[in-house]
């Protein structure tokens, strides 16, 4: 996927380049990972922008920085209705000289202005430029698929005085300008450890830094900074008819994967044997007719199948495995050949070992700026290392969960009527590591409970609904608005990471829209995710349409935790080590005893994962720290 990176400053004046053409292009430099097919920096009056470039449609002619008149954008994603849109603004008297995505983009801009955004279908986050009234563009798409960083140079929003803005698709872009420094606040401090698996839309973590919050349109001129949303979940009439139900979703997923399937790459699928990512495999394989089209699944240490074990060899020798739990009751492997065979399709199991998991455990962390998820990153590295191998392009099942109520936190009793978010059920964070003062600083209890009803002031109501009802749209809501954005970062930055584009059909906004509107008796019936099956069953083998949510797999190899416990306990014994200027020694030391004792597991960045998991992230968090200089400010 390209990044994008730029710099703005209305009281310089670049001139024909020198410094800002520079520091742009280093900014652009740390996002040559996203984009490595082109590279190239426009610059002209007081503003620079940076573009590199993952060439997906119209590889010669889709060029950027894009220039119409005295209009730039640089762009990162794809807009799935650009076709609609290049037919109407060609009735509407332009004309166009390439076949790019990006040439519509910019035209529409031109035409419609800043309100252009609600026309745009796609995963996007780009910039434009307006030369003629001196105004920078930013823009996110509904969901937030594409991620767009923002700061004001020389100050945060909170009171900074800076005269310009930097943006960029990563923070390693942001921070690459000699302007910025890699801070943490209080703030940033209770994002990373209070409400890791919460994010709250807009918080970039790093002091100063702000994330586009999806959805919205962020405009920046000699004025002033002004973000308005062109896009929310709006309640109305429920769809309480299951057959009707059945139809309107199966008609949106075949419009939805017929543009999504559109490149000038060869496109493959990730595919894990649940009715997710075999509905879009199976959608994509009917598109495509052609015998080129791969679907790709993982296989970490201690699961089924040959190649798990510590080195490569069988589970025996990665020193068994914890078996299937309430999340993953079973393994994804039989299934997804399973369907593979039905489809007629090449299949390619990436494997996974035990030295693997340990020696790139920080893959993780340079993808994004941030300590991450430990061996689910780094499985997701080498699936995305196997896909790189065969193409560009890639569908993921990614954000049916969300939509259609495949998680136990949207169906338990005890999940749903949780008074945080739900996720957060009867699990600790990591703050209780931190040492007592900075605890005391960030009040993790009251930023959680803020950062709740924050997201519970965002949700619309239908008048006179039930309390159940009124609460099934605001887990439905929380879902879409701060538990998917986590896992769309991941999917972004790990892919990116290795120049590879992954497209999300069911994150399409107009699935959500009218999902958004179907109770939760119509949308499992029968079980779980009921809609989905039913609107899909003839796609598929029967095993697959009926199988139970299986989490995306983790390592459940013993030798895989005891390697990431000694590297644990190596950090507690090193009197450098420069994580414990958050962290408490003594308490990190008790936690991870305890927790090899077969006590309270450690607390980690998500729920319901193997202590593997925690334990890398206080490794990542230690890293962070030294790798990035990161300056703490409580």
């Amino acid at each position: 996927m390209c990044g994008i990176a730029g710099w703005v400053d209305w009281e310089r004046d670049f001139g024909g380049g020198g410094e800002a053409a520079h520091v742009v292009r280093g900014m652009t430099r740390t996002l040559a990972p996203r984009g490595p097919d082109a590279e190239e920096v426009w610059v002209g009056g007081c503003a620079a922008l940076g573009h590199s470039r993952l060439a997906v449609i119209d590889i010669e002619g889709g060029k950027q920085p894009m220039v119409r008149g005295e209009v730039v954008v640089v762009f990162s994603g794809e807009i799935y209705n650009f076709k609609e849109l290049r037919a109407e603004l060609a009735g509407l008297g332009w004309s166009f000289a390439t076949r790019s995505d990006t040439e519509v983009l910019l035209t529409a801009y031109l035409q419609w202005g800043v309100e252009f955004a609600s026309r745009l279908v796609g995963m996007y986050a780009f910039a434009i430029w307006d030369q003629r009234v001196r105004r920078l563009v930013l823009v996110r798409d509904r969901v937030g698929i594409k991620p767009l960083y923002y700061a004001r140079v020389g100050g945060g929003f909170g009171g900074g005085s800076g005269s310009g803005v930097v943006f960029g698709s990563e923070p390693k872009a942001l921070l690459a300008h000699p302007g910025m420094v890699a801070e943490v606040d209080a703030e940033g401090i209770a994002e990373l450890m209070a409400v890791p698996r919460a994010r709250t839309p807009g918080h970039g973590t790093f002091r100063g830094v702000r994330e586009v919050r999806p959805g919205c349109v962020v405009v920046v001129d000699e004025v002033g900074l002004r973000e308005t949303s062109y896009w929310r979940l709006e309640a109305g009439e429920d769809v309480r008819d299951f057959g009707a139900g059945c139809r309107d979703v199966r008609a949106l997923l075949d419009d939805i994967v017929r543009h999504e399937v559109v490149a000038d790459v060869p496109v493959g699928a990730l595919l894990s044997g649940g009715i997710d990512s075999s509905v879009v495999t199976a959608l994509a394989a009917r598109e495509l007719l052609t015998g080129e089209f791969v679907a790709f699944s993982v296989r970490p240490p201690g699961t089924g199948g040959a190649g798990a074990g510590a080195s490569g060899g069988s589970t025996a020798g990665a020193g068994g495995g914890a078996g299937a739990d309430v999340w993953r009751p079973s393994d994804d492997e039989p299934f997804a050949a399973l369907v593979a065979e039905r489809l007629g399709l090449k299949h390619v199991v990436a494997g996974v070992s035990v030295d693997a998991l340990v020696e790139l455990r920080d893959v993780g962390l340079a993808a994004r700026d941030l300590p991450g998820w430990g061996d689910l990153d780094t499985t997701m590295h080498v699936l995305f290392q196997a896909v790189r191998d065969h193409c560009k392009v890639v569908l993921s099942g990614e954000a049916a969960d969300e939509v259609f109520g495949g998680y136990l936190w949207q169906n338990d009793p005890g999940y749903v009527g949780h008074s945080s978010f739900p996720w957060m059920y009867g699990r600790r964070q990591p703050e209780v590591l931190l040492h007592e003062d900075i605890r005391r600083a960030i009040e993790p209890e009251r930023y959680e409970a803020d950062r709740y009803h924050e997201a519970l002031g965002e949700v619309s109501y239908v008048l006179g609904e039930s309390a159940e009802r009124r609460r099934e749209r605001e887990v439905f809501h929380l879902g879409v608005t701060r538990w998917l954005p986590g896992l769309l970062d991941r999917q972004d930055r790990m892919s990116s990471a290795l120049g590879l584009e992954v497209r999300v059909p069911f994150a399409d906004h107009r699935l959500a829209e009218y999902l958004f509107n179907v109770p939760g008796v119509v949308k499992g019936k029968a079980m779980p995710k009921a809609l989905l099956r039913e609107a899909c069953a003839d796609l598929l083998p029967r095993e697959v349409v009926q199988r139970p949510k299986s989490a995306y797999p983790v390592s459940r190899a013993d030798a895989h935790v005891e390697r990431m416990r000694e590297l644990v306990l190596e950090m507690v014994a090193d009197a450098d080590a420069p994580v414990f200027e958050l962290l408490d020694r003594e308490r990190v030391r008790r936690a991870v005893m305890a927790d090899a004792g077969g006590g309270e597991a450690l607390p980690g960045p998500i729920t319901a994962v193997t202590p593997a998991i925690g334990l890398s992230y206080l490794l990542q968090v230690n890293e962070w720290v030294g790798r990035y200089g990161v300056r703490v400010r409580v």
